[in-house]
């Protein structure tokens, strides 16, 4: 989904879910919005998904589009490492709620 369309659906929607994920020994993150029907989009510009090097980054483009809360997953690779399956979305182990 393009940043561009994000505050029309915003404005239209009311159940979704913005995640800002972060992959262990990274410094960027990316943000993933989830719709009701569960389908998952990489917010992107131009096509491209876009990186952020900061939170403040990430806090301004979604208060323009008017969203006060997001969910922080961090992704490690240690799970699959070791043969177990990845719980990045079991909401008690591995999101931290965002609240600007």
């Amino acid at each position: 989904m393009e940043f561009d369309h994000l505050k029309a659906f915003v404005a239209d929607h009311d159940n979704f879910e913005i995640r800002v994920i972060s992959h262990a020994g990274s410094r960027y993150y990316q943000l993933e919005l989830e719709d009701v029907e569960g389908q998952r989009h990489m917010l992107c510009r131009r096509g491209k998904p876009v990186m952020f090097r900061a939170l403040d980054d990430i806090y301004l483009e979604l208060k323009r589009a008017g969203i006060h809360r997001a969910y922080l997953v961090q992704y490690v690779a240690h799970d699959e490492m070791i043969g177990r399956d990845a719980h990045y979305n079991d909401p008690l182990s591995s999101r931290m709620p965002l609240v600007f």
